[in-house]
């Protein structure tokens, strides 16, 4: 008896294994997405009557909906439509799990999509430092389901390149400890790939290389399982920038990038050029295998230099990559000065594939732009991307007329070699609305206009229905119908790279606009208007409480709403202290304090804003203690001074990666601008009481008349805000990753707050 139940039990693993190995990737996707879902749908995969045309179709047969596609991500995405415009279920970054109705609704009509834009792209070099350095495979299988559900199959797959350096540079004869100084830490290691900086962050423990290899083939098998085309990390000539003294190589000195040290760049005309190649691709292809597509950047950022042959150096990149795959392609990202023409004009069109970074705002592929090429990106095949987010900032933004415009202008009058799109963002898990945006515009026969395209979204987005109750979805439209007319909307002429900055974020001086040195930030919106939306969002939050987007969404409009008072509020405080109001300076500046902590607390009330999950994914990645405060130190710098001292002071990257977080805003924001306050606040004490100077003359009775006059102006106030920023990245104080309070009472009041 004991014998046959053992025999059942294992006879039923068996089949659970079977099942398991059967069922396809999109069954799988649905199964993860709420378990029983798969057998609510039929998925069909055949081939597409014409070969350059992917496909989706949603059809009924008897209680199951229908996918066919000529691909399981293109099935993916009929499962993505069908969700979001039948089931009212929208899967993104702060949902990707959804409860499906017992009865799917019915597809009363076949209804098919079709796009010739075959290749979707996903991530920015800058993704995987910015959002995605410590992520573990749990996390990763999520966003591989997102990217599926959105119709990208071409990811870049960079995950662990670091490994493949570590074991081309032992045969080459570096030491652990030197490959220590070039590689850097998993915060920074974006930066490395991209040849701008060595070693900082580091060294990596040995730990860490295994833990990115196992990591990576985890990835590049599920992308395989759906089929797409990960795009594996090629080589652009990198080497360390002591490869001229240790391996006897002929360079070209990078220089600093921001303060750091650059890798070098290796001549093509090197006799050992080619080898060194060949060495990284063996290393490359016996770690991770071969790919279609390669992904090299070189000479990112960096001005012309005369002692490199520009097309030489492509030819041998070229020939290197071709030499492990005939059929590879380069994908270079189209940024700034590259592709340099002359390195890729001489090249044959089908041998490179270009990433116009940043087509919503700044295209380079023909239309009017500061960076408009003439001529385009002539012979070669390219992908029409946006960028959205710089350094991961938090912020509501988008461009969404020019995004509708400018792709509309690609496919009409520069569609002979536009093969995709691409979300090319630096920072990811933000602004999902203009993410669904893009990734539908590829499968809509027409483009939309903003204003009908978003009350499809609202729709799915929060799982209403035109026969509830009308009051509620009147109020949903006007929120949006704010947003996309203002914040959503930052027009053509404004090059502001990501979302418009909060005051809460800057070093503090009389003149706060943005925080980072790079921004280009421009005011395009009324602040006001982020208010007003905030205000119909609370007027129906007790109605929609539990929907989950819907309180991510309740949370980041009223976060925009602090931001953007808290501007005003700063500018007013500025004005009490120019105009010499001591009594109104203190009342406002302690209002902007308050709000700046009245930010934090809200934000504490959803996980996805907090600093405490992006330490414990950090600490979580680290074995030992030692590796653990690696890695904290690694997250906590990124997001702060980016760098040391002179980085911070003088390189330009200081609060380049920004955020409004639940923890930072209190414990690192605030104390800055604590300390300015008093320190204006000590001026103007002083300013009211006699000085030695005004009693006898002093050494002011010999200072010219320009002098005088420029000591009567108002003054700045010199901090050491390093001394007081050090501190916090070196610590190891812990933080809450859960949220703490009730989001919805919290947001009530804030409008509370804002509207006194």
């Amino acid at each position: 008896m004991r014998n046959n139940i053992l025999r059942s039990i294992f006879c039923l693993f068996l089949l659970g294994t079977c099942l398991q190995m059967s069922a396809t990737p999109v069954d799988q996707l649905l199964e993860r997405i709420d378990k029983g879902a798969s057998k609510k749908f039929k998925i069909e995969v055949k081939n597409s009557a014409q070969k350059d045309i992917d496909f989706f179709e949603l059809d009924q047969k008897g209680n199951k909906v229908v996918v066919r596609a000529n691909s399981w991500v293109n099935a993916a995405v009929g499962i993505n439509w069908y969700l979001k415009h039948y089931a009212g279920i929208h899967l993104t970054w702060n949902q990707m799990k959804a409860t499906l109705p017992a009865t799917l609704p019915k597809v009363t009509k076949k209804e098919r999509h079709e796009t010739n834009l075959q290749l979707r792209y996903d991530f920015n070099y800058c993704t995987f430092s910015y959002s995605m350095p410590f992520w573990d495979w749990s996390r990763w299988e999520q966003e591989i389901d997102w990217m599926a559900l959105h119709g990208v199959n071409l990811p870049l797959a960079i995950v662990g390149e670091e490994c493949v350096w570590r074991n081309m540079l032992l045969k080459l004869g570096y030491s652990e400890e030197e490959i220590g100084q070039f590689i850097a830490g998993p915060a920074f290691l974006a930066w490395w790939e991209m040849n701008n900086l060595e070693g900082w962050g580091g060294p990596l423990p040995l730990s860490w290389y295994q833990r990115q290899e196992d990591l990576q083939k985890k990835i590049l098998k599920r992308m395989r399982e759906y089929g797409m085309f990960p795009v594996l990390p090629g080589y652009c000539g990198m080497v360390p920038h002591d490869a001229k003294e240790k391996l006897g190589l002929n360079v070209a000195d990078a220089g600093l990038w921001n303060g750091f040290q650059r890798p070098a760049n290796l001549l093509p005309t090197d006799p050992r050029f080619k080898e060194i190649a060949t060495l990284y691709y063996q290393e490359l292809t016996k770690l991770f295998g071969t790919s279609k597509y390669y992904s090299m950047d070189p000479f990112h950022e960096s001005s012309d230099d005369s002692a490199i042959d520009y097309a030489a150096a492509g030819k041998a990149m070229m020939d290197a990559m071709k030499a492990v795959r005939k059929d590879a392609i380069w994908v270079i990202q189209g940024w700034t000065e590259n592709p340099r023409p002359e390195m890729v004009d001489p090249m044959n069109n089908g041998d490179l594939l270009v990433l116009d970074l940043f087509s919503e705002c700044r295209p380079m592929f023909g239309i009017p732009s500061i960076w408009k090429r003439v001529d385009g990106y002539k012979q070669h095949d390219w992908l029409f991307c946006m960028l959205e987010n710089f350094g991961a900032n938090v912020g509501l933004h988008g461009r969404m007329d020019q995004l509708l415009n400018n792709f509309s202008l690609a496919r009409q009058q520069h569609g002979k070699h536009l093969k995709g799109i691409g979300f090319t963002m630096e920072g990811s898990m933000n602004n999902p609305v203009m993410f669904e945006l893009m990734s539908e515009l590829p499968w809509r026969q027409t483009i939309p206009t903003k204003e009908q395209w978003t009350k499809e979204y609202i729709k799915a987005r929060y799982g209403l229905h035109d026969t509830q109750d009308q009051a509620l979805l009147a109020e949903i439209e006007k929120v949006w119908d704010i947003l996309i007319h203002s914040i959503y909307n930052c027009p053509a002429g404004n090059n502001q790279q990501g979302p418009h900055e909060s005051i809460f974020c800057g070093r503090p001086t009389l003149n706060n606009f943005q925080a980072s040195s790079w921004s280009k930030m421009k005011n395009y919106y009324d602040p006001d208007a982020t208010l007003e939306a905030a205000r119909h969002m609370v007027s129906i939050a007790d109605k929609l409480k539990g929907n989950n987007n819907f309180e991510y969404d309740l949370v980041d409009i009223c976060r925009q709403a602090i931001a953007d008072q808290a501007r005003v509020q700063y500018l007013q405080t500025i004005a009490d202290y120019n105009a010499f109001r001591r009594k109104a300076f203190l009342k406002d500046s302690k209002r902007f304090l308050d709000l700046l902590l009245l930010q934090d607390e809200l934000l504490a009330t959803r996980s996805e804003f907090k600093v405490g999950r992006w330490i414990k994914e950090a600490r979580n990645a680290g074995n030992t203690t030692a590796e653990k405060d690696l890695y904290e130190w690694n997250a906590r710098v990124q997001i702060t001074t980016w760098g040391n001292r002179y980085c911070a002071d003088t390189g330009g990257l200081r609060d380049y990666a920004h955020k409004e977080w639940s923890g930072l805003l209190k414990d690192f924001y605030y104390k800055r601008w604590k300390s300015y306050f008093d320190a204006l606040d000590r001026q103007l004490t002083i300013g009211t009481q006699p000085q030695p100077d005004m009693l006898g003359g002093g050494e002011n009775a010999n200072k010219t008349a320009s002098e005088l006059f420029a000591m009567a102006l108002p003054q700045d106030i010199k901090l050491d805000y390093y001394a007081m920023e050090e501190p916090w990245t070196l610590a190891h104080n812990a933080y809450p990753a859960q949220p703490e309070g009730d989001c919805v009472e919290m947001a009530k009041r804030v409008i509370k707050i804002l509207s006194k």
